[in-house]
């Protein structure tokens, strides 16, 4: 327990460190460039992926439980559309990409570490946290979001595919289905909740990767404690905006 509480109070200094004292815009601008294609367009592919599979599993499922004659068809396309949209394309993809990310982060700035780069920044007057782990919240808060999105589309297309390729629901019930019941403000609470797990995989990742100490092997500790730490905030964080923007 007290581990726990020093990790917060480091935590919460480096963040500190960070958003405080930041280099030129212009250095900035092209980190976050870099960051963004680094951590943002190369999880294009996987987002897809999982969520085309996910999507035509979680049609597929919904046809098979709601099969009944007091239950509308249109139903599968609804109950499709509201888990992607409340939970999966957020929260599922985000402790996916925690995977990816985050243990990405947390070894790049943790072989930074023992190989006393940071150091070397450090001794050139740069301001070491706010120059490594800013250019990649920016990137993350802003592109995951848009990931979030994407998830959501694609997922759905997954529904509508093995809906017609199975024939186990008409594909105009499926998207009448979509359309029913539409409430334009549940996307606004998924591309919340994609910027604040964004920001939450990012800064976890970046800390463990910061304070890694020793060789190799701790670099490879520092990414697991990276992933699941990142993991259980957004679990923790998941039920605190879902209680607070649900209500």
């Amino acid at each position: 327990m007290i581990k726990l509480f020093e990790d917060i109070g480091r935590y919460v200094m480096l963040m500190q460190r960070v958003f405080t004292h930041p280099e030129r815009f212009s250095v900035y601008r092209r980190r976050v460039l870099f960051e963004m294609e680094a951590l943002g367009f190369n999880s294009i592919a996987l987002t897809a992926i999982i969520s085309l599979f996910i999507g035509a599993v979680m049609a597929l499922q919904m046809a098979i439980t709601l099969e009944s004659a007091f239950i509308p068809q249109f139903m599968i396309g609804y109950s499709t559309r509201e888990v992607m949209v409340l939970e999966f394309s957020s929260t599922v993809v985000a402790l996916i990409l925690a995977g990816k990310v985050g243990s990405n982060i947390a070894s790049e700035i943790g072989t930074m570490r023992i190989t006393e780069q940071i150091d070397a920044l450090e001794i050139m007057g740069v301001n070491s946290a706010s120059y490594l782990i800013l250019p990649k919240v920016i990137a993350t808060v802003v592109f995951f979001p848009l990931l979030t999105l994407f998830s959501i589309v694609v997922g759905i297309l997954g529904g509508y595919a093995i809906a017609v390729l199975t024939g186990i629901i008409l594909p105009g019930d499926y998207v009448e289905g979509l359309f029913y019941f539409f409430e334009p403000y549940s996307i606004t609470y998924a591309l919340v909740k994609g910027a604040v797990f964004a920001f939450l995989i990012t800064t976890i990742s970046a800390y463990w990767g910061y304070y890694a100490k020793g060789n190799s092997l701790e670099v490879g500790r520092a990414s697991t404690h990276a992933v699941v730490s990142s993991s259980v905030a957004i679990m923790i964080f998941d039920l605190i905006l879902t209680q607070i923007m649900r209500v």
